[in-house]
């Protein structure tokens, strides 16, 4: 069953995405409730997470906290 994912049409790319890159950048949009991702070369893949959740990765990532084996 495919489902269909209402979100904002104003994405917002990445301010490290470089005008050079075409298509290989990340792109960006909100609800007040979810956090919408995806990359521009495949903008009907698209990840939703709670501001919390990435918010939770984020910070794990910058302090090397995240239990990951290699």
């Amino acid at each position: 069953m495919r489902r269909t994912v209402t979100t904002p049409g104003n994405w917002q790319k990445s301010s490290f995405s470089g005008g050079s890159d075409g298509n290989n950048c990340l792109e960006l949009t909100a609800t007040p409730a979810a956090l919408h991702l995806r990359e521009s070369d495949r903008p009907t893949t698209i990840l939703t997470t709670t501001p919390a959740a990435l918010a939770h990765l984020l910070a794990g990532i910058r302090t090397d906290a995240l239990d990951i084996p290699i």
